[in-house]
């Protein structure tokens, strides 16, 4: 359950509380994915930290809310807030070459959540933007459980027969090569450096903060260098 929050900067957005259900893991692959569809030339709201204090429920008459608020005091995600924007519905479809990377993007971390039952796309200002991408990046909510596999990671395939922008994005070939040679190892080293250290939960097979940090770059890496696992094509 998301607000609208107007924060000390004046500006509005809408905010992922890390007291959600499901934890910490999502607000950490919001800035993941969104990072790495800007720097592909995706458009994706502004992603700012977001501190609420503890004042903030105190006279919150629901119950729900107020328990969700107080769970979720500290650093919080917040999604700069577009007015006026419209789900994206198909009315006005997207640019092929928008269409291709956003897709390139979901099926590149595994994020199934862009369909036409929920196609996290808004029309602003002439362009598609791309938001929510919490259900991306699956494995690390295993992570507390059992040890990491990038391999696994790097071999799921993924399925866009129902991906909202499917019949618009056309081959990806160029797209991944040209994804691949934006988004090196360096690239997301300093897009995972991105997310905060309060969002990041230390496990016995992962002890550190950079253990973690790491491990999804790994886990990154590996996917790109294995694209016949994964890329959309022909059958896929």
């Amino acid at each position: 359950m998301p607000g609208l929050v107007e924060a000390d900067d004046l500006g509005m957005y809408v905010v992922k509380m890390r007291g959600a259900g499901q934890g910490l893991p999502v607000l950490v692959a919001e800035v993941l994915v969104g990072e790495m569809g800007r720097a592909l030339g995706v458009a994706v709201p502004e992603l700012v930290e977001v501190d609420l204090s503890g004042e903030i429920a105190r006279f919150e008459a629901d119950e729900e809310v107020q328990d969700l608020l107080t769970a979720s005091v500290g650093l919080n995600l917040g999604m700069d807030y577009l007015p006026g924007a419209f789900g994206y519905d198909g009315s006005q479809p997207a640019d092929p070459e928008v269409a291709a990377l956003v897709l390139w993007l979901d099926a590149c971390t595994s994020n199934v959540d862009r369909t036409w039952a929920n196609p996290n796309l808004l029309r602003w200002g002439g362009q598609v933007w791309a938001i929510d991408h919490g259900a991306a990046l699956w494995f690390h909510h295993a992570w507390a459980r059992k040890a990491p596999s990038a391999d696994r990671f790097a071999a799921q395939p993924f399925d866009a027969s129902t991906h909202v922008l499917r019949d618009l994005a056309g081959d990806l070939t160029e797209v991944h090569e040209r994804a691949c040679a934006v988004l090196t190892p360096q690239r997301l080293t300093d897009i995972v450096d991105l997310v905060p250290d309060e969002w990041l939960t230390p496990s016995e097979h992962l002890p550190t903060t950079q253990a973690i940090r790491d491990e999804y770059v790994r886990h990154l890496v590996q996917r790109l260098a294995a694209p016949d696992a994964w890329l959309p094509g022909a059958g896929r």
